[in-house]
C-alpha cells in the first residue's frame, strides 16, 4: 500500500469518526473510489486569483450589473441582491435564470428572472418569468411564532431548467416564506414548487405549481396544479421529471423533509451531479460531500463524505463531463467564496489540478443580508439540458450576490500556453481572435473585439467607477522576452491603461500606464516615472526587452528609446501579459468583516467612457 493511499485512507478514517461522531453512519469506502485531490496546488486567500495559474483562454462576461440608481442599467428594477443563477442550451440559445430580492437575502418580495444569449456573450434585458407571490394573510409557520401580514413569499431554488424528451424547455422555481430576515425558506415549510413552460419564440405558459409542500394545494395558492393543464405534452414532460430520481435529489431542501419522491432525504445542499465512465452517477454537495450511486440516484454507496483534500466551504460544487471525456470541478478552493477554480480529471474520480477561472472581485456597491464577497455559486449546463456546439464548459454564478456572470472554459482545459503571442486581430479568422486570451468583461467595462475605421481591434471600454476591463495572454515561462503591442488611446483626459508583465502567480514585475493625466509612466518601485505625452486617437508602438536575471527592461515608445528601466519587483520567470483599464484589486481580503451593511457612495454612477484599441500583441 503506498503513502499516498494510506493517507488518503486516513483522512477517510478522521472523516467517518467525525460523522459518526454526530450520529452518521459511514461504510468503509476504498480511497481510490471516492472523489479526491490528488494534486499539489493549493489557493492563497491574500489574493483574489489565489496566485493560481489561469485555464487558458477563459471569458468571463457579466450579463446583469446591479443599479438601484438606474434600474434601465440592470434589471427595469433596481433590485440588487442576485444570486443562485442556473444555465441550459436550448435551440441554439443559452438560458439563464436567477432569482432576485430588492436589498438582502431572505427578505421579500422575490422573483425569479430569465436571459437569453444566442452567443454567450450579449445578453437580453431580464425578464420576470416568476413574480412575487404574496402569502395569505394569517399564515403561520411551524416553529416561528411570526403571522405573516402583507407578506411575500421568498424564492429559493436549486434547480431552473428541465429540458424534456419531447422537446418541452421547463423553468423552475419555488416559493419559500422566511417570516423574517433570519428565517430561511429552505426548511420544507414554503409553498411549494413552480414549472412554466419557455417556447421558442421565447413566450412563456401558464405558471402551475408542480409539487406543493404540506398544507398548500390547489384551493389555497394562486397557481393551478400542473395536472390541470390541456397541454397534454407539457403535462408529460412534468411526469417526466417526476419521475427521475436525480432530479429529484436537488428539490430535497425545500420538499417536505419526508417526501417520497426524495431519494435522500438528509438536509445535504446543493446538489449537483455527472455519470462516470462505467455509468454510476457520482454526487457533489456543499462542503464538497460526495457519493456515488450505482442505480441512478435511488440509493447512494455510502452516505456522503468530504472528498479527500479538495478545499471548499459552505458554496455550492459543481462537477461535469466535459466535451473532450474528462471531467472537471468548479469551485471556490478556500474557506472564503474566492477565487473561482477549476479541477480538472480523466476518470471523474481523481483531480490532478487546481486552476484560475474568475479571480476578480468588485467593489460591493449595495450592502445587505447575507451578501457574501465573490464570485461564488457556481453551475453549468446539467446532463440532459443541452451542448452549446463550441465544445466549452459554460459555467454561471453571481458576484457579490450582487452582479451575475457567466464564463466560458475550452476544453481540453489547460493553464499551458500554446506559444508566443502572434496577434494581429484584423488578420486572424473572425470569431477566433480571442481564442488564446483570458478575458474580463463587465458590462460597463465590455473587452471585445471591435471595428474601428473598418479595423479590428481588442477594445477595450470603461466607464465603470468600480470595476475595470481585463484582457491577458499566457505566454510560454520565458526568462527572455521580447514583447511589442500598438494601441491607440482615444482620449487623453480621463481613463487609464495598464500593461503589465507578470509571472505564473499573477506578480508583476513591470507596469506600463497611459495615465488619466496624458502621460505614459513606468512603475519605479512606489514611484511612477513620466516617459512622454500621449495624445488620444494616435497610433502607439511600444516594445520591450526584458530580462529577469539582469531585471532590467529595455523600452521604445514608436520608436524613440527611452532608456533601460529596472523591474519593481523580482521574477523567476515572465508568463502572462496583461492589459487592464484600472489597478489591480486587494479589497476585500482575509480580515474583511463578512457583512457589509452600508452602499458605497456613487453606487450608481457613470464615468465617462475611456476606450483603448489593441491593435496587435507580438511576444518571443
Amino acid at each position: 500500500m503506498n503513502n499516498l493511499y494510506q493517507a488518503r485512507r486516513m483522512n477517510l478514517g478522521l472523516i467517518g469518526l467525525l460523522v459518526w461522531s454526530l450520529g452518521l453512519y459511514i461504510p468503509d469506502v476504498r480511497a481510490q473510489d471516492t472523489l479526491h485531490y490528488s494534486g499539489s496546488t493549493l489557493s492563497r486567500v491574500d489574493y483574489h486569483h489565489g496566485q493560481l495559474q489561469p485555464a487558458v483562454g477563459v471569458h468571463a462576461v457579466q450579463t446583469m450589473r446591479a443599479n438601484r440608481q438606474m434600474p434601465e442599467e440592470s434589471d427595469g428594477y433596481g433590485w440588487t441582491y442576485n444570486h443562485a443563477p442556473m444555465i441550459a442550451y436550448w435551440q441554439g440559445k443559452y438560458y439563464l435564470e436567477y432569482l432576485s430580492d430588492p436589498v438582502g437575502e431572505h427578505i421579500a418580495p422575490s422573483q425569479t428572472l430569465l436571459q437569453t444569449s444566442e452567443d454567450g456573450y450579449s445578453w437580453t434585458m431580464p425578464e420576470v418569468i416568476f413574480p412575487p407571490y404574496r402569502i395569505p394573510d394569517g399564515t403561520r409557520k411551524e416553529g416561528h411564532e411570526g403571522i405573516a401580514k402583507d407578506l411575500d413569499a421568498v424564492m429559493h431554488q436549486r434547480m431552473g431548467f428541465y429540458v424534456a424528451s419531447n422537446g418541452k424547455l421547463l423553468a423552475l422555481a419555488y416559493y419559500g416564506i422566511a417570516m423574517d430576515a433570519h428565517d430561511g425558506p429552505n426548511d420544507g415549510k414554503g409553498i411549494g414548487r413552480v414549472i412554466r413552460e419557455i417556447k421558442e419564440d421565447g413566450s412563456f405558459g401558464p405558471i402551475y405549481f408542480i409539487r406543493y409542500n404540506k398544507g398548500w394545494t390547489e384551493g389555497n395558492t394562486d397557481y393551478p396544479f400542473y395536472k390541470s393543464s390541456t397541454d397534454r405534452a407539457m403535462v408529460a414532460a412534468c411526469e417526466e421529471l417526476l419521475s427521475k430520481p436525480l432530479m429529484m435529489q436537488q428539490w430535497v431542501e425545500e420538499a417536505d423533509r419526508d417526501d417520497p419522491l426524495i431519494p435522500l432525504q438528509k438536509q445535504y445542499k446543493a446538489f449537483s451531479y455527472y455519470t462516470l465512465p462505467d455509468s454510476r452517477v457520482l454526487g457533489l454537495w456543499k462542503h464538497a460531500l460526495t457519493s456515488i450511486s450505482a442505480d441512478g440516484g435511488l440509493s447512494w454507496q455510502y452516505m456522503p463524505l468530504r472528498a479527500p483534500r479538495i478545499v471548499n466551504s459552505n458554496a455550492k460544487i459543481w462537477g461535469q463531463r466535459t466535451a473532450d471525456g474528462a471531467f472537471a470541478l468548479v469551485y471556490n478552493p478556500s474557506e472564503y467564496r474566492w477565487p473561482l477554480a477549476v479541477s480538472t480529471s480523466v476518470d471523474g474520480i481523481d483531480y490532478t489540478n487546481l486552476l484560475l477561472v474568475h479571480g476578480e472581485i468588485t467593489t460591493m456597491r449595495y450592502g445587505g443580508n447575507y451578501k457574501s464577497y465573490g464570485p461564488q455559486y457556481i453551475r453549468g449546463i446539467l446532463e440532459g439540458n443541452g451542448t452549446p456546439p463550441d465544445g466549452k464548459m459554460w459555467l454561471t454564478y453571481s458576484v457579490n450576490k450582487e452582479d451575475i456572470w457567466v464564463a466560458s472554459v475550452p476544453t481540453p482545459i489547460s493553464a499551458e500556453a500554446a506559444g508566443h503571442a502572434m496577434e494581429v486581430f484584423d488578420k486572424l479568422p473572425e470569431g477566433q481572435e480571442l481564442r488564446l486570451w483570458n478575458t474580463y468583461s463587465p458590462q460597463w467595462a465590455k473587452t471585445q473585439i471591435s471595428r474601428k475605421e473598418g479595423k479590428r481591434y481588442l477594445r477595450m471600454a470603461d466607464k465603470d467607477p468600480f470595476d475595470y476591463a481585463k484582457a491577458q495572454r499566457i505566454i510560454p515561462s520565458s526568462k527572455q522576452l521580447h514583447v511589442e503591442f500598438t494601441l491607440i488611446p482615444n482620449q487623453d483626459d480621463h481613463g487609464k491603461l495598464q500593461i503589465e508583465i507578470q509571472d505564473a502567480q499573477g506578480r508583476p514585475g513591470v507596469q506600463l500606464l497611459f495615465d488619466e493625466d496624458g502621460l505614459i509612466k513606468t512603475r519605479a518601485g512606489y514611484r511612477m516615472n513620466t516617459l512622454s505625452e500621449y495624445q488620444k486617437g494616435k497610433t502607439y508602438k511600444v516594445e520591450m526587452d526584458l530580462d529577469v536575471e539582469t531585471r532590467f527592461y529595455s523600452l521604445k515608445v514608436n520608436g524613440i528609446e527611452k532608456g533601460p528601466k529596472l523591474f519593481f519587483a523580482p521574477l523567476e520567470a515572465m508568463e502572462r501579459i496583461v492589459f487592464r483599464t484600472g489597478t489591480q484589486r486587494y479589497f476585500p481580503h482575509a480580515e474583511t468583516p463578512t457583512d457589509q451593511d452600508y452602499d458605497v457612495n456613487g453606487a450608481g454612477q457613470m464615468d465617462p467612457e475611456a476606450e483603448f484599441y489593441l491593435e496587435s500583441l507580438i511576444s518571443y
